[in-house]
């Protein structure tokens, strides 16, 4: 067993297509900063999560679910953008990374 799975840290999936681009196509101060924030999660357990003032993980209710996922949650990836992402068991799964806030919530 992994250490991060006996302690109940996160693991984080990366393995999203349209996460890597949206993470990739952002300036290099910017991308640090996403990488600063997965570094973060990756020590957390998952009740941190949850109470985490800096990442203020929140559920999205106004965006339609994909098959499969039950609550889709948002997160303050870096001081302007927030991710989404969803929890499978120990997993987060991440999915985007929006070009700006309202368009985490599906308002644009």
């Amino acid at each position: 067993m992994a250490s991060s799975e006996s302690n109940g840290n996160v693991l984080l999936d990366l393995n999203n297509l349209t996460f890597q681009e949206n993470l990739f196509g952002l300036q290099k101060p910017e991308k640090l900063a996403a990488l600063d924030t997965l570094k973060k999660i990756r020590q957390l357990n998952w009740a941190q999560v949850y109470r985490d003032n800096g990442l203020k993980w929140e559920e999205i209710v106004s965006v339609r679910l994909p098959q499969g996922i039950d609550t889709i949650y948002s997160f303050r990836i870096t001081q302007s953008r927030r991710a989404t992402a969803y929890r499978d068991g120990s997993y987060m799964r991440l999915l985007t990374v929006a070009p700006d806030h309202d368009s985490t919530y599906g308002k644009k």
